[in-house]
């Protein structure tokens, strides 16, 4: 099963990185349910705005701490260039 690490981007132009196996479900539930981030439910609409795939989860939660721990300009190099 592949993993999807994913940014969103927030109504206030900030960002969350997340992971999931398929994008959609969570960009829903960013948007529209309870079940979504705390982070984002305070900061919606969301935007999907970058995703790479990873052939397992611990890649992707690799991938997603090392983007986290990324200054805001580096995230925006990285959107980008996808």
């Amino acid at each position: 099963m592949c993993y999807n690490v994913y940014i969103v981007r927030c109504s206030d132009g900030r960002y969350y990185t997340g992971i999931a196996v398929d994008t959609q479900k969570p960009l829903h539930e960013h948007n529209h349910s309870s079940k979504g981030s705390r982070y984002t439910r305070a900061r919606r609409p969301v935007v999907l705005v970058y995703t790479e795939v990873h052939p397992d989860r611990s890649s992707a939660q690799k991938r997603e701490y090392a983007i986290k721990q990324m200054p805001r300009a580096a995230k925006e190099a990285l959107i980008r260039c996808n």
